[in-house]
């Protein structure tokens, strides 16, 4: 059944208002996707909140993603579903086939034939854009040129600057600092494979569709229509080639025309994408690795997004989890001390992200990794078995992020 636009937005956040009893001074440690979304519902509650960020202005890092149903629910709820919409690309299923035979040997669809509920793909700096604007609208103070070094060895609540100097005491402190946080303890584990990722004008119609393309496991290519970039009225494409981490200098040293003809031997549907890039720059090299945090909170201290949690983007849950983090915290701080906030945040998202980690850890090597034997498993087995009603249903809710209860966000889908 169809809703109009207000009745979605009175939907989604009636959800999500809940009476306040105390009001907290909170500093976010890096305005990316995680820590704008966490600021624009913390300061909606009336908390008085501060991002600081190490970057002269806050910038997107990243190229193409794909909002699912269960991220785009937490964006209705910050007031900036429609503009999501405005900037992104309606993905309706996942298609990938082999590069010898040209079997399809992955198809996830979202809503079969009635396309009620899709994936959103978008370029990073148009979600960055929807975030930040909720985090202004909201009333959050960004401030830039401001990096956040320690929490360590410090009162519980006070940040350390790069310049040495102490930030006032908060109520809480909550790390959206991304793979490189300098306050997250995780020690994740590399992984051996990363991704090359690019941004082209769509060369012909755009269609709703993830399409990738495997060479046994070695090579994954794929095309992502992601829509368009904030103040950039041309529809873009994010392409992206799988490629082992360490083999990046070697690639970077090799002719780009002899990468532009094997990418369009092994993919022919990728030719005219591969065409429009001109030279190694036009690429850069994502490189990923796998941990977890036993325990997302310490004294006054929260960890979201990728300083909690992070692993490959095989199942595309990156920014949504980030974005469920957010808006959990901000939930589990109504009406709550501090301590017995983060206590209820911890365990909100605790099973959740890790059945997603274990998941992503368990598919990631069929379709990046050395293995012979994987890529015939993932062809000839887990292919022919996906197409059963039981699994595709299955697969259905695990890109979609509802795989499992995530607390007062579970069952929730997001309709056009």
């Amino acid at each position: 059944m169809k809703c109009d636009k207000a009745g979605r937005y009175k939907q989604a956040q009636t959800r999500y208002k809940i009476s306040m009893t105390s009001k907290y001074k909170i500093a976010v440690a890096g305005a990316g996707i995680g820590g704008l979304a966490a600021a624009a519902f913390l300061a909606r509650d009336g908390h008085t909140v501060t991002v600081y960020d190490q970057f002269d202005a806050p910038a997107p890092v990243g190229s193409g993603l794909v909002m699912q149903p269960i991220g785009l629910m937490v964006l209705d709820a910050l007031g900036v579903g429609e503009r999501a919409l405005n900037y992104g690309n309606k993905i309706h299923d996942m298609i990938g086939i082999e590069s010898k035979s040209g079997r399809k040997v992955l198809n996830v669809t979202y809503d079969g034939t009635k396309h009620e509920r899709f994936g959103l793909a978008m370029h990073r700096a148009s979600l960055f854009d929807c975030v930040h604007h909720a985090a202004k609208t909201a009333g959050a103070t960004i401030v830039s040129s401001t990096p956040i070094t320690a929490t360590q060895n410090l009162p519980a609540g006070r940040l350390l600057l790069s310049h040495e100097r102490k930030l006032g005491l908060f109520d809480l402190v909550i790390d959206g600092s991304g793979v490189d946080s300098p306050l997250s303890p995780m020690q994740p584990i590399p992984l051996s494979y990363g991704a090359l990722w690019g941004i082209v004008d769509t060369p012909t119609k755009p269609k709703n569709t993830l399409a990738q393309c495997y060479r046994k496991a070695s090579t994954m290519v794929g095309i992502l229509p992601v829509g368009f970039l904030p103040n950039d009225p041309k529809h873009k494409t994010a392409l992206f080639w799988s490629l082992p981490r360490d083999d990046f200098d070697e690639w970077r040293n090799a002719p780009f025309a002899d990468w532009q003809s094997d990418a369009a031997t092994l993919w022919p549907s990728f030719a005219p994408y591969a065409e429009l890039l001109t030279d190694h720059a036009d690429l850069t090299m994502a490189k990923y690795s796998h941990g977890t945090l036993r325990n997302p909170t310490e004294d006054r201290l929260a960890y979201i997004g990728d300083a909690a949690h992070r692993t490959s983007p095989q199942l595309g849950q990156g920014a949504n989890m980030a974005l469920l983090d957010a808006m959990a915290l901000a939930q589990s701080l109504r009406h709550k001390t501090v301590e017995m906030a983060l206590s209820d945040y911890a365990q909100m998202r605790r099973w959740h992200v890790r059945i997603y980690q274990l998941m992503s850890r368990a598919f990631t090597p069929f379709y990046q990794s050395d293995s012979t034997i994987l890529p015939i498993l993932r062809d000839y087995l887990l292919a022919p078995v996906s197409d059963l009603p039981v699994v595709r249903t299955i697969l259905q809710k695990m890109v979609s992020g509802e795989l499992t209860s995530i607390g007062p966000l579970a069952k929730t889908a997001r309709k056009p």
